[in-house]
């Protein structure tokens, strides 16, 4: 088997310019060959910085390349079920950003194209590679705070996103979007999650309404223990980017996350002040280097992926059933949402 990798990137957006230049200069046992982006700007910008690497304008000419062996995909999550199937269908191994999909038959469909294609598949959730996260998750299963019976996350962006991303048919909206991550941590942390109950609003954008989405939102959980959850979500967070867990157990908690991103702090008669996190880059730069990383590794040694389609779709459904239960101003049970049994 070879020591090299052979990488192409669909979707050259904030995150994915990120996963490809990881790719190219900082993941060693990997080489960026390929990269597609439908803008011609972002195009043109990777064909002047990465010289050798070949760029179109069609994720199906990438695929198409057979010195391609394993694809990420960052592009929206409506087009997910697309670009995952063709992939597999052209055998390469796949790298799919979160969430999976925008509805859970999408996201089977997909699960059912790479188990026929019998490719590698592995869902990101970057959090689960960062260092205060694995930490915390040893110190939990090390029984240091004893039995976890609350958690409370929190997720916050500096700024909304364009409202072509917020509109819920191209990126699943809010809860989705943004409170998949959190509800993947719930899992991790706490174990499955029976009831949701979520209310939201467009309250600091009123312009999101426009799309039929929503710019804060609040979600209790209870999961299958008994054991409680909160999941607090919001685009104005002016300040900067606020990510920050606590985890509440019989012997003592956890917090987990941070404000103050440089190790400096300026005092001077008007008091005391520190700088930010700036976004999500900053704040998970880290992880996503590691994430990808874990991702080359595992396809070169022949290994199952960190996170399946299966860690996907039990995610999905929270999202979908705090969704349901935002629209429709009551509790869902996570049952209520289509549970056929996912295997991969």
């Amino acid at each position: 088997m070879s020591s090299l990798l052979n990488v192409g990137v669909i979707g050259l957006g904030r995150l994915g310019s990120v996963y490809a230049r990881n790719l190219a200069q900082r993941v060693p046992n990997a080489r960026l060959v390929a990269v597609a982006d439908h803008k011609a700007e972002l195009r043109e910008q990777f064909a002047r910085e990465l010289d050798g690497v070949k760029v179109y304008d069609n994720h199906l000419d990438l695929l198409n390349n057979k010195d391609v062996e394993a694809v990420a995909i960052i592009t929206s999550t409506s087009t997910h079920k697309e670009v995952v199937m063709a992939a597999a269908a052209c055998g390469k191994a796949i790298f799919c950003e979160k969430p999976m999909s925008l509805s859970l038959d999408g996201a089977r469909d997909m699960l059912h194209a790479v188990e026929k294609a019998g490719v590698f598949f592995h869902m990101a959730f970057q959090r689960r590679f960062d260092a205060g996260y694995l930490a915390a998750k040893k110190k939990v299963d090390d029984g240091v705070i004893g039995t976890p019976v609350v958690m409370i996350s929190t997720s916050r962006d500096p700024f909304r996103p364009p409202l072509e991303f917020c509109d819920p048919k191209v990126s699943g909206g809010l809860i989705a979007d943004m409170g998949i991550h959190d509800f993947d941590l719930g899992r991790m942390f706490m174990g499955e999650v029976a009831t949701v109950h979520a209310v939201g609003g467009a309250l600091a954008y009123p312009e999101m309404k426009s799309v039929g989405d929503i710019d804060n939102a609040l979600v209790n959980m209870v999961f299958e223990s008994g054991t409680l959850g909160s999941v607090q979500l919001s685009r104005n967070s002016v300040f900067g980017y606020d990510i920050r867990t606590e985890l509440w157990g019989t012997k003592g908690s956890i917090q987990i996350g941070y404000f103050q991103h440089t190790p400096i702090l300026v005092m001077t008669q008007e008091g005391i002040t520190h700088d930010v996190v700036p976004h999500f880059m900053q704040r998970f730069e880290g992880a996503y280097l590691t994430q990808i990383q874990d991702f080359v590794n595992k396809v070169l040694k022949g290994q199952p992926p960190s996170l399946s389609g299966a860690d996907a779709i039990a995610a999905m459904r929270i999202s979908l059933a705090a969704t349901l239960s935002c629209h429709e101003g009551r509790p869902v049970q996570v049952s209520e949402v289509d549970i056929r049994p996912v295997t991969a």
